[in-house]
């Protein structure tokens, strides 16, 4: 069954038969996962703060402390790699048998490295969403200047509103403000962000 076209379903949809029915006849889904976990053969958290390589017993090779050089440490890591790459070519030549402290000796720094860009995961998540509100106060300003120039149910418009269907003056002004408070709100926050970021 299992290399069929269209394999069954697993056997416990029979547990939702009666669900429009009686819905409470249904088993209650499974309670979120809390603490550490396991997934593919590794370890995982679902807390918030990245667990530091020391606590996943992993020695670590870049200086410790809040104030990291990331594209520094990264260029180190990366030229570190490079090397132990090569010197793992001449062993598998030359002595054979010894290329397993080199493959550790790699896979230390992969874990490094994955340590790193995991810690700036925050950081692009900020840059993504300034860069959102940048587009979205683009748009609002042009959708502006379209008003002032007359187009007053421009492409703009039409996206925000739909077709014309009233007066013609009135919703353009009624658009023209709510336009302007919604660019003021999306500046205040980019403006947070940035703030945020540079702290």
């Amino acid at each position: 069954m299992a290399t069929a076209t269209y394999p069954p379903p697993p056997p416990f949809y029979r547990l939702y038969k009666d669900y429009l029915q009686n819905p409470k006849s249904a088993p209650e889904p499974p309670p979120p996962i809390e603490g550490t976990y396991v997934c593919f053969g590794g370890n995982y958290t679902t807390d918030d703060v990245l667990p530091s390589l020391e606590d996943q017993g992993v020695r670590q090779l870049y200086p410790k402390g809040p104030n990291i050089d990331f594209k520094k440490e990264l260029r180190s890591l990366n030229r570190e790699l490079q090397l132990h790459i090569l010197e793992l070519a001449d062993v598998l030549v030359e002595r054979p048998s010894q290329y397993a402290r080199q493959v550790e000796e790699i896979s230390l720094i992969f874990k490094n490295l994955h340590h790193l860009l995991n810690s700036l995961r925050p950081h692009q998540a900020r840059a993504t969403l300034i860069h959102i509100l940048e587009l979205q106060i683009q748009r609002r300003k042009e959708a502006l200047e379209d008003i002032k120039r007359g187009k007053f149910y421009s492409r703009e418009c039409r996206r925000v509103h739909g077709p014309f269907t009233g007066d013609k003056e009135h919703s353009s002004q009624n658009f023209h403000k709510e336009a302007r408070r919604s660019t003021k709100t999306t500046q205040g926050i980019a403006r947070d962000l940035r703030w945020t970021v540079a702290l």
